[in-house]
């Protein structure tokens, strides 16, 4: 995926279509979120399949081995499928790994709640199909729909208690990150400030994400590098600058060993999908 969102509708009429997508279990490059407002999922996930029925929400972090078979029911199907960069809503994406680590697709009630979130991928949708959409309203209406989709969450999801407070923990940790990202810290402050030590906060990161606590501050950073390589004209030693790093050369090391790309190159190549 080149592009930092992407939404798609489909219906009874693209069953011939969604049979034409990847049968196998597959990872994707960016974040996706289906919003199934009638018919079936099949889902392959965390290393086992389950058949949810709609209204259902399913959001599958990068990198996170899935197949998704969606299908009709009673003849109806109405899905939406959205793609985005972690970029896109860094202050949100985060925190989206946490709450769906272990809990990748959710079933729903029918009712208002579900038909606002409709509503919201409705909006998204019909601006992201302009001739020159506004990405500002589409991060906002996103943001909505996931707040949305948390608060139903919290009603309906009851993590075993060594697992939710691992989460409390984890939700704390990126808290204090989300604050000090831009700081040249390393794991010993974020240990210390959460009364724990280094080994056990590397733990619990490896149970949640499958990554160490460096790596996920590496990896904010880098959301953050893309953020202001794609929103600002900042120079690229202003932007290494602002995120801890005080030499140009080793941040371009790093963005590159992580995205595969030098920050220059990405804020080409990204300009010139975007206009």
């Amino acid at each position: 995926m080149e592009q930092l969102f992407d939404i798609q509708k489909f219906t009874e009429s693209d069953i011939d279509i969604l049979a034409t997508k990847p049968t196998d279990p597959h990872v994707h490059e960016s974040e996706e979120l289906l919003v199934g407002m009638n018919g079936n999922l099949d889902h392959f996930i965390d290393f086992k399949s389950s058949v949810f029925n709609a209204p259902y929400i399913s959001f599958i972090t990068k990198g996170k081995m899935h197949r998704a078979k969606p299908t009709a029911k009673d003849g109806r199907l109405n899905l939406w499928l959205i793609n985005f960069k972690s970029e896109f809503i860094p202050e949100t994406t985060f925190q989206l790994y946490s709450w769906y680590h272990d809990h990748a697709t959710l079933e729903f009630e029918k009712g208002a709640c579900f038909d606002r979130m409709d509503t919201l991928c409705t909006m998204m949708y019909e601006e992201y199909r302009q001739a020159t959409p506004d990405y500002s309203i589409i991060r906002h209406l996103l943001s909505a729909l996931f707040t949305m989709i948390e608060s139903q969450r919290k009603k309906m999801v009851q993590l075993p208690l060594n697992l939710k407070t691992q989460n409390i923990t984890f939700k704390n940790f990126l808290k204090i990150l989300e604050e000090n990202f831009h700081r040249p810290e390393g794991v010993d402050y974020y240990a210390e400030k959460l009364f724990m030590s280094s080994r056990n906060l590397n733990l619990i990161c490896q149970n949640i994400l499958q990554q160490s606590v460096s790596e996920i501050i590496e990896t904010r950073k880098l959301i953050e590098a893309k953020n202001l390589l794609i929103s600002t004209d900042k120079t690229i030693s202003e932007i290494g600058y602002e995120l801890g790093y005080n030499e140009k050369a080793y941040f371009t090391t790093v963005f590159k060993r992580k995205s595969g790309q030098t920050p220059t190159e990405f804020r080409e190549e990204m300009r010139s999908i975007i206009s």
